[in-house]
């Protein structure tokens, strides 16, 4: 499978230094989360990859090697649209495809699959701008990946989608996965970073904070906390005291001394009172964003 790197990527805009070495690895069929609040750097890494600028210093990889920008494809679905209102979805659809490769034949029985794969082949003549906000989005879909790329970098693709158009999305980027192409998320909706990367980094003011497996990063975390599901959350707030607190969905939160209380204190709840459900406590992936990410600058 490719491997795509960034090593030690450095990068400034006159006095303001915006990256301060930024290094890490997406893998080929395998999603990778960059994460960071406006102004971490994340925009700016993405096109340093692009090739829309280089760094100031290091070195955008593939397999090891330097990246070749004439034989690599990338896509790329930006945060904010760029294709023409006023223009007929085809047509224009065809037109960047040629630009990334295609022969205008090719081009076109690409775009024709791809309208039918996300259930918009009635509208290949109509003018963009007279589409909903979540078909825009599918449209501008289509062109991150009408050229078949091997990398595929998503800006908040669910952007503006109702729960259907999110599930066919969800089903597209599944596929782009498992044809073992690199696909890199950035997005502030955890959930879907939660669902589909295996590993991230979040960025903060240019270096990267945090960065690794999500699953090996949770459970790193100590289990010393207890999330309790009941029926009589005041009763037990009152015999717990201090250590016990009220989560935003209602479910309690039992603060051990240690780990070693684990068991003896689910006992104890279990024996004493009406309780549905004790888990362990894992951190969200918005819990860990939250505490590595900070405080932010300016946007990015």
């Amino acid at each position: 499978m490719m491997q795509l790197e960034l090593r030690d990527i450095e990068k400034s805009f006159g006095e303001k230094r915006v990256l301060t070495g930024i290094s890490l690895t997406a893998e080929g069929g395998k999603a990778f989360g960059l994460l960071g609040r406006n102004g971490a750097g994340k925009t700016t890494s993405i096109r340093i990859l692009m090739d829309v600028f280089p760094a100031d210093r290091g070195q955008v990889l593939v397999d090891g090697a330097p990246i070749n920008y004439q034989s690599l494809k990338i896509g790329y679905l930006p945060e904010e649209r760029g294709l023409y209102p006023k223009k007929a979805i085809a047509d224009q659809l065809v037109y960047f495809a040629e630009l990334k490769g295609l022969s205008r034949k090719a081009a076109a029985a690409s775009v024709d699959r791809w309208l039918e794969r996300l259930g918009m082949a009635e509208y290949r003549n109509k003018r963009l701008d007279t589409l909903s906000k979540g078909n825009q989005q599918k449209i501008q879909l289509i062109t991150a990946l009408a050229h078949d790329p091997d990398i595929v970098i998503l800006d908040e693709p669910f952007s503006g989608l109702d729960p259907v158009n999110a599930m066919l999305l969800k089903e597209v980027v599944k596929e782009q996965i498992q044809e073992g192409k690199v696909v890199l998320f950035s997005s502030h909706q955890m959930s879907y970073i939660e669902e589909f990367c295996d590993r991230i980094a979040i960025l903060k003011d240019g270096h990267v904070a945090l960065y690794g497996d999500l699953h090996e990063i949770k459970r790193s975390y100590s289990h010393d906390r207890l999330v309790v599901r009941t029926q009589e959350p005041e009763r037990i707030r009152a015999g717990l005291g201090d250590c016990c607190s009220v989560l935003e969905r209602g479910e309690l939160m039992v603060r051990l001394g240690d780990e070693t209380e684990k068991r003896q204190m689910m006992q104890r709840l279990v024996e004493q009172y009406d309780v549905d459900e004790i888990r362990v406590f894992e951190p969200s992936l918005n819990d860990i964003f939250v505490e590595y990410a900070g405080d932010a600058g300016k946007e990015d």
